[in-house]
């Protein structure tokens, strides 16, 4: 052991050796083998390897999604390393905002990048690398898409799987009618074009198990589409026999690392003539085509549907999808149904409801429950153990920066010091004094960005009578302005309620139970409620019943 010790330096540095390829048609060897280039690189440097992280099959687009490059990064502010090896820095990422904001943290910790090609990283190799790596990213992506316009040019699949298609085993790109698939869209357009709507095919298509192109049922907005983007199976001119691509292109948010679709003007349009792929007739197609033109002209007083103050919040008791308007009766009475009963036809119990019943149950449950003064007092007390402890949190992290403030202070008056008297090497001292400067900006941001701490707020009797007031005015809200477009109510609704679940009474003929998930129940517990009755926050029964069976619903 004092051997060892003797032939291994106190001051070895650390190393963390990171690696990633790209896509899943790369071979899973390119990670062992840049993680072979980069311990080779560390034993030639005497770096000492600690830990090895790595990302398969990930873009270097993003950071986003990268488990490995996240867990590295973790561990960097945990200061478990000195320096992060790589095989070249496009390993780390190829795009210019999420390189460089990696080297400044990195500096900003002190440690080190080196890549195994090009030695240790500083801040013009970082500008060089990343310009390049994302112009490499961008020169691909027009590559693969004009790869793609060559094949749609040829009549061949650009990409994805279209309902009614399959691949031609040993000619890629090529595509070949499924029968059973193609009856189906033959059944869709001549049911359409006989005046069923979408959602009436989507019920009997469910109701005879057929299987959807994706997920388990069929929805209306499979079939009927977007015509803006050119999807759904009334919109895929492919069925007609004209191959029609470039409709939308995809980005990716910064933000979120998702990819989205964006619509391509028509002119954009790439369109090709493959009529030995076409499932129905032309004519067929375009009598769909004017049906959906004839249909998506709207009187204007119909554009747009009023928003309720539960608009968004209903969901259905039998299967859990979301509740939507689902018409007037001949009174004016707005009623409410499942959107899977409405869209797919598959919720067990698709009854509809009246939408002023399940608004009063909901503000009157929340309106006796919420005066109870017990659970005024509980909030009171959680309101100030919360303010209480946020406080304190603000006052450790303030007085830590403050103290690393110091720090800094002395350690950068220190070190002009140094430089002013020619004692030590300014080549050297410059450089962490610019580190040190860049930390100490930081903190100072931070410590101006922080509120300072106030008092505790006491709750005064007048501020909870006026609370009292306000619910009052929410019921007599319901019944006069929230028709009329008043959505402050409905605001003040979404502040105490998360969703509210429509279940049937069974003990009562045309019963309706109303389940309320509070976000007070989140924050207090449901031990804040003293009524421990059935009603709110649990399942209330309504003082109206369901609306009774309608013929035609």
């Amino acid at each position: 052991m004092r051997a060892n010790a003797l032939t291994r330096p106190d001051k070895t540095k650390r190393a963390a050796i990171y690696a990633r390829f790209s896509t899943d048609l790369q071979d899973e060897r390119s990670i062992e083998d840049q993680v072979a280039l980069c311990r080779k690189y560390a034993e030639r440097e005497s770096l000492d390897v600690v830990a090895v992280f790595d990302d398969r099959a990930r873009s270097g687009g993003s950071i986003l999604g990268r488990d490995g490059l996240l867990a590295l990064m973790d561990k960097a502010r945990e200061r478990s390393f000195d320096v992060i090896i790589v095989e070249a820095l496009d390993r780390l990422s190829r795009d210019m905002e999420d390189l460089a904001g990696i080297h400044k943290r990195l500096s900003l910790l002190g440690i080190e990048m080196r890549a195994v090609h090009e030695g240790v990283v500083n801040t013009v190799l970082v500008g060089l690398r990343s310009l390049v790596g994302q112009l490499y990213r961008e020169d691909n992506a027009h590559k693969v898409r004009r790869g793609q316009a060559g094949r749609v040019d040829k009549g061949l699949n650009a990409g994805g799987r279209t309902y009614g298609y399959g691949p031609v085993p040993g000619d890629p790109g090529k595509r070949t009618i499924i029968e059973a698939e193609a009856d189906i869209v033959r059944r869709i357009f001549r049911d359409y074009v006989a005046g069923r709507t979408p959602r009436d095919i989507a019920h009997e298509l469910n109701a005879e198990q057929f299987p959807p192109p994706r997920g388990r049922v069929w929805n209306a907005s499979t079939i009927n589409g977007n015509m803006q983007r050119g999807n759904g199976i009334l919109n895929n001119e492919l069925y007609a026999g004209r191959l029609v691509w470039n409709k939308v292109r995809m980005v990716k948010d910064p933000d979120t690392g998702k990819r989205i679709s964006r619509p391509n003007t028509e002119s954009d349009w790439q369109t090709t003539s493959v009529p030995d792929l076409a499932i129905v007739s032309g004519e067929l197609f375009e009598a769909a085509q004017r049906r959906k033109k004839s249909r998506s002209v709207t009187h204007p007083s119909r554009q747009r549907r009023p928003r309720h103050i539960l608009s968004g919040l209903l969901k259905c008791g039998a299967c859990g999808a979301g509740m939507a308007s689902n018409g007037k009766d001949p009174s004016g009475r707005v009623r409410i149904r499942c959107s899977a009963a409405t869209e797919s036809g598959i919720c067990p119990d698709p009854k509809t409801f009246y939408l002023e019943t399940v608004e009063a149950v909901v503000l009157n449950g929340l309106a006796a429950e919420l005066r109870r003064p017990e659970v005024i007092a509980e909030y009171v007390r959680t309101y100030h153990a919360e303010r209480k402890r946020l406080a304190a949190d603000a006052n450790r992290k303030r007085l830590r920066l403050e103290r690393r403030l110091g720090e800094l202070n002395r350690e950068i008056d220190r070190l002009v010091d140094a430089i002013a008297k020619g004692q030590g090497d300014p080549a050297v001292l410059g450089p962490k004094s610019t580190l040190l400067d860049g930390e100490r900006k930081q903190i100072i941001g931070e410590l101006a960005e922080s509120t300072p701490t106030t008092e505790v707020v006491a709750l005064h009797p007048a501020m909870l009578a006026r609370y009292e007031e306000q619910l009052t005015r929410l019921q007599a809200a319901l019944a006069g302005g929230i028709r009329d477009g008043d959505m402050e109510c409905a605001q003040a609704i979404r502040d105490l309620v998360e969703t509210v679940t429509v279940f049937r009474d069974g003990a009562r003929i045309g019963g309706v139970q109303v389940e309320i998930s509070g976000r007070l129940t989140a924050l207090l517990g449901e031990q804040a409620y003293p009524n421990r009755v059935r009603g709110v926050w649990g399942k209330m029964v309504a003082e109206e019943g369901l609306e009774p069976p309608t013929q035609g619903l």
